[in-house]
C-alpha cells in the first residue's frame, strides 16, 4: 500500500529531491565564491543570513499570493523567480545584488516547500502520512548531499555551477506540472501565543532559537571556515556533506530512542556530544582531513536531530489542536535565530579568530545540554510522549492546515477584510500563525 502511495507521488518527490539538491548546492557555491571574490568573512555572513530572512518572509506572506493564482503557477513562478536569483549572482558580482538574491532566493524556496509539502499530506492519510514524511525527508536530505559533492566537480569561480543550479531548478518544474494533484483541504487551527509555548515548554523554545542559529552558521558560514583552514574545494564538499550526511543517518535511530526514554535527557545527550564534537573540531586543521570528516558526521549526527526533538518535546506539552500554531511559532523562533546566528559567527571569526567558528558552535550546544538537563530537574516528564519526534514536522498536523493557518497570517493585514472572506470561507473563532 505505501509503496503503490510512494509511486503515486513520485513526480513531486523528484521535483523535491531536485530542489533539495539545489538548496544545498547553492549555499556553499556561494560561500566559496564569495570567499574567492574577497568578501571579508562579515560580509558573507550578512548575505548568507538573507536567504533565512527570506525563508521566513516568505511562509508568512507568499500563501497569500498562492491562494490568489493557484498552486501550480505559484510554484512555477516561484521557480523561476529561485532560477533568475541564482543566475543574477552569477553575472553581477556585489554584495547588496546577492544579499537582494539571496533574500529572494529564500523567498521563493520556502513558498515552494509549502506547496509541495501541502500536496504531499493530500495524497497520503493518516495511517501513512508519517511514514511518507520520512521517505520526503530523506530524500530531500540525500538532495542536500548530492548538492554538496557536485561542487567537487564544478569550480565555484566560474559560470558553470550557478548554471547547473538554474538548469536544475528549472528541470524540476517537470515533474510537478506534468502531473495530476488535487489541492489541499483547509481545517480549523487553534491559535497558540510565544508566551504561551516558554511557560508550557520553554526548553523547545529555547533549543529551536539556538539550534537554527547553529545551523544557519553552518550552511552559511561553514565553506569559508573549511577553506581558510586550508581545505580544498573537494575537500569542502565532502566536509559539508559529511555533516548532513551523519543527520540523516542518526536522526531516526535518535528520535526512536528520544520516544522511548525522556526526550529531555535523549536531547541534552545529543546536545553535550555535540559540543564536545565541536571542541575537537575547533583544534583540527587540513593535515587531517579524514578525521576532520569523521568528526563533522558526528557532529551531524549530534545536531541535526536536535531541533526535530524540540518539537516533539514541546507538542508533549499540547493538545492536538494546538501544535499548528505551536508549530508555527517554533518556526519563526528558529528563524530569528538563524537570521542572527550566520552574521554572528562571521563577525567573530572576523574579528576573533577563525576558531571561533567551532567554538561558537559549541559554546551553544552546551547551553542547551545544560539548560535541557536543568530542566529534567524541574518538572517530571510526560505521562506519555505520544507525538513521535519521526514526525515531529507534522504530529498531527496535516501541511495543508499548514497552508491555511499561513493564509490566515497573511490576511490579519489586509484592512478591508475581503480576501479573508474570499480565499478561506467564512472566519473561524480563532486564527494561527505558522511558518515553516
Amino acid at each position: 500500500m505505501l509503496r503503490q502511495q510512494i509511486r503515486a507521488v513520485s513526480s513531486l518527490l523528484t521535483t523535491m529531491t531536485l530542489i533539495g539538491l539545489c538548496v544545498g548546492m547553492t549555499s556553499t557555491l556561494l560561500s566559496l565564491r564569495a570567499t574567492i571574490e574577497g568578501f571579508d568573512t562579515l560580509t558573507i555572513g550578512i548575505i548568507m543570513s538573507a536567504y533565512f530572512l527570506g525563508f521566513l518572509f516568505g511562509t508568512t506572506r507568499a500563501p497569500k499570493d498562492i491562494r490568489r493564482v493557484g498552486y501550480i503557477r505559484a510554484f512555477g513562478g516561484l521557480a523561476a523567480l529561485s532560477s533568475v536569483a541564482v543566475l543574477v549572482q552569477a553575472i553581477w558580482i556585489d554584495p547588496v545584488v546577492w544579499f537582494v538574491m539571496r533574500f529572494l532566493s529564500g523567498f521563493a524556496i520556502s513558498a515552494m516547500f509549502v506547496i509541495a509539502e501541502s500536496w504531499l499530506n493530500t495524497m497520503a492519510d493518516n495511517k501513512n502520512r508519517g511514514a511518507m514524511l520520512s521517505v520526503y525527508l530523506v530524500l530531500i536530505y540525500g538532495g542536500l548531499i548530492v548538492g554538496q559533492l557536485i561542487l567537487g566537480i564544478a569550480d565555484p569561480a566560474t559560470f558553470v555551477p550557478f548554471a547547473i543550479v538554474a538548469m536544475l531548478i528549472n528541470l524540476s518544474l517537470i515533474p510537478i506540472l506534468a502531473s495530476v494533484t488535487v489541492e489541499p483541504t483547509t481545517h480549523s487551527p487553534r491559535k497558540v501565543s510565544l508566551r504561551f509555548l516558554i511557560e508550557q515548554a520553554p526548553l523547545g523554545i529555547a533549543t529551536a532559537f539556538i539550534i537554527q542559529a547553529c545551523y544557519a552558521m553552518f550552511y552559511g558560514v561553514g565553506p569559508v571556515y573549511a577553506v581558510h583552514i586550508g581545505l580544498s574545494v573537494p575537500q569542502v564538499t565532502i566536509f559539508m556533506a559529511a555533516f548532513i550526511t551523519g543527520g540523516l543517518l542518526l536522526q531516526t535511530p535518535i528520535g526512536l530512542l528520544s520516544d522511548r526514554f525522556d526526550r529531555r535527557a535523549v536531547l541534552a545527550g545529543c546536545a553535550g556530544s555535540g559540543a564536545v564534537i565541536a571542541l575537537l573540531l575547533s583544534q583540527l586543521n587540513a593535515d587531517l582531513p579524514w578525521l576532520i570528516y569523521l568528526a563533522m558526521a558526528a557532529l551531524g549526527g549530534s545536531i541535526l536531530p536536535l531541533y526535530s526533538l524540540a518539537m516533539a518535546h514541546t507538542n508533549d506539552f499540547l493538545e492536538k489542536d494546538q501544535m499548528i500554531g505551536a508549530t508555527g511559532a517554533i518556526i519563526k523562533v528558529g528563524g530569528v535565530g538563524a537570521v542572527i546566528g550566520a552574521p554572528s559567527v562571521a563577525a567573530m571569526m572576523q574579528f576573533g579568530g577563525i576558531a571561533y567558528f567551532f567554538l561558537l558552535m559549541s559554546a551553544l550546544s552546551a547551553t542547551v545540554a545544560a539548560y535541557a538537563l536543568y530542566r529534567i530537574t524541574q518538572r517530571k516528564r510526560p505521562v506519555a510522549q505520544a507525538h513521535s519526534v519521526l514526525t515531529a514536522l507534522a504530529p498531527a498536523q496535516t501541511s495543508e492546515e499548514l497552508l491555511y493557518s499561513l493564509v490566515e497570517d497573511a490576511n490579519e493585514d489586509d484592512e478591508t477584510g475581503d480576501l479573508r472572506t474570499e480565499v478561506t470561507g467564512p472566519p473561524l473563532e480563532d486564527d494561527s500563525h505558522r511558518s515553516s
